[in-house]
């Protein structure tokens, strides 16, 4: 380090400069006896003292604040059975009118009021069967949900409204899922479907769909899938009006929902209330009891129930 230039000596008094150096002197010896103190812990081992610099950056390291990473937010579960909703949003003063889906609270993607845009194309239904496993069917007005509305099966069984951009409606239940690539909001209809709302040469069209509840004559059946028995089983609900959001059986502890498969059975892996009695809730909220039905497999069993129009 550089020596800085001498600064010229100021003259003092004879007096004076014998005052200041004993001053000088004593100011040293208590600087040496406080350095001594300091130097030494108290086990006796000598401790090396931090010069101004180190003492310095030290302080100015402890007073600057740690940056913490900033904390993801964690998302949101949903339900197995319904999708991703918005945040509600904050109460005013001034009430707010409910939404219609409101009136549907265990609805998945697929609720009553909202009209859904999408495309339309169409395939060979061929005898009217598909992945919800509802079997061959005379009714030909049917679709395939995409995947991402069919919802693991949820919407099978939905009856809904198409309307193309020339005003054509065709009302079609969904009956079968349509794979990738089909964009959440598109419906592949029936070929004889498609026919009702433009040419089939057009291959793809732009349409709105909305869910229906509508007059329906028939009641709703149970049917056990191939291979059940009262220690595994898979139950299913065919012709049910509204879309369904629950199967349940009875067992010794009371009742016991069952898992829905993405081809629109439920299933009790362990027997767990298989040919008990039967509880069926749709997407209202509507419950309706079946009482114990004979476990025959492949047999759509009618219930003499039906869920109320909405």
């Amino acid at each position: 380090m550089a020596s800085s230039p001498r600064s010229r000596p100021h003259r003092r008094s004879p007096d004076k400069r014998r005052t200041a150096l004993v001053s000088a002197a004593v100011v040293a010896a208590v600087a040496v006896a406080v350095s001594l103190v300091v130097a030494l812990r108290p086990d006796g081992e000598t401790k090396p003292v931090a010069s101004p610099a180190t003492r310095s950056a030290a302080t100015t390291r402890s007073a600057t604040p740690q940056s913490t990473p900033t904390q993801k937010p964690k998302p949101t579960p949903e339900p197995t059975s319904t999708p991703k909703r918005p945040k509600p949003a904050k109460a005013s003063p001034t009430p707010t009118p409910r939404p219609a889906s409101a009136s549907a609270p265990l609805a998945g993607r697929i609720r009553p009021g909202v009209d859904y845009k999408g495309t339309a194309t169409f395939y060979d239904a061929g005898d009217g069967n598909g992945a919800c496993l509802f079997g061959p069917a005379d009714d030909v007005m049917t679709a395939a949900m995409n995947t991402t509305d069919y919802e693991t099966s949820k919407a099978c069984g939905a009856y809904v409204q198409v309307r193309a951009a020339s005003g054509a409606t065709v009302t079609v239940r969904i009956t079968n899922e349509c794979p990738l690539p089909c964009a959440p909001g598109q419906l592949d209809l029936s070929a004889q479907a498609f026919a009702r709302l433009a040419a089939p040469v057009t291959g793809q069209i732009p349409i709105t769909w909305r869910l229906l509840s509508p007059a329906v004559s028939e009641k709703i059946s149970v049917r056990y899938k191939t291979g059940s028995s009262r220690y595994w089983c898979e139950i299913q609900a065919v012709g049910h009006r509204n879309p369904l959001a629950r199967l349940e059986v009875r067992t010794a502890g009371g009742w016991q929902r069952l898992t829905r498969t993405e081809y629109n059975y439920f299933l009790s892996e362990r027997g767990a209330g298989c040919g008990a009695a039967i509880r069926l809730t749709d997407i209202y909220g509507e419950t309706l009891t079946v009482d114990a039905l004979a476990i025959r497999p492949d047999v759509a069993q009618p219930t003499g129930v039906q869920f109320a129009a909405h």
